[in-house]
């Protein structure tokens, strides 16, 4: 009896040691070190820098590895949307560092590529950047302010969040990255008497914003100084050079 035992406890041992092993979503792993690092207070990334350092490269590959072979360790909701969310994130990065020096995100490939072909992989699945923004971002999570949250390596874009985002703190840092953008001024939300001018953000995802009215109305929940009903709105032009930190 005690050498069955045995055999089953060594069993049980030899299957726990050559069963995988589940990584850490983004926002549990070395991503956060890397993002506190490099990322600036406001948003822009000390790239140069990054990539001059081989270890922190390796690091975000490592990161985007996972994030392509892994399913969300948390499956709630929240989860999930963070999840994505950092996804998002850490692709854009990576595919920014493994072509730096660049000026744009227009010269990692041709017709913006970078966002239209099938370049990353995220939970065993081979998508564009498009794909997870507008397959699942969107019309999973049915939350406009992803688009406050998600950050496409560029001038015009909202800033990118210094830290991962997380479930336990995800209404919190999804309200303050949108609260920051609708208070921004130039290039974002700029109010000058009965006219305002709004990112283009605004103009192409009009729909995400119906229900508050428009994009006005949307705006005005998170805006310090509201924009007045009836004012015209005109879109500023989209300023695609890298969010490089000077």
């Amino acid at each position: 009896m005690k050498i069955k035992r045995l055999h089953l406890l060594t069993s049980l041992v030899l299957l726990a040691s050559i069963a995988p092993s589940r990584a850490a979503d983004p926002g549990e792993s070395d991503y956060g070190r890397l993002l506190a690092k490099y990322v600036t207070p406001a948003g822009t990334v000390k790239y140069r820098d990054w990539k001059a350092n081989a270890e922190d490269l390796s690091a975000l590959r490592k990161i985007t590895a996972q994030i392509g072979s892994d399913q969300p360790a948390d499956t709630s909701r929240d989860g999930r949307f963070a999840y994505h969310i950092n996804a998002y994130n850490a692709w854009m990065l990576r595919l920014v560092l493994d072509r730096y020096p660049i000026k744009s995100v227009q010269d990692i490939a041709p017709s913006f590529g970078v966002f239209t072909e099938p370049r990353i992989t995220v939970a065993g699945k081979k998508m564009s950047l498009n794909q997870l923004e507008k397959e699942i971002l969107i019309p999973e999570f049915k939350d406009p302010r992803v688009h406050f949250a998600i950050n496409c390596a560029s001038t015009s874009c909202p800033p990118l969040l210094n830290l991962p985002f997380t479930a336990a703190k995800l209404t919190t840092q999804l309200d303050a990255q949108t609260k920051a953008f609708a208070n921004k001024g130039a290039g974002a939300v700029h109010l000058s008497g009965k006219k305002v001018q709004l990112s283009k953000i605004f103009e192409w995802y009009a729909a995400d914003f119906k229900a508050s009215g428009d994009a006005v109305g949307f705006i005005n929940k998170y805006r310090s100084e509201p924009i007045p009903t009836g004012a015209k709105v005109s879109y500023f032009d989209y300023d695609w050079s890298l969010n490089e930190a000077r």
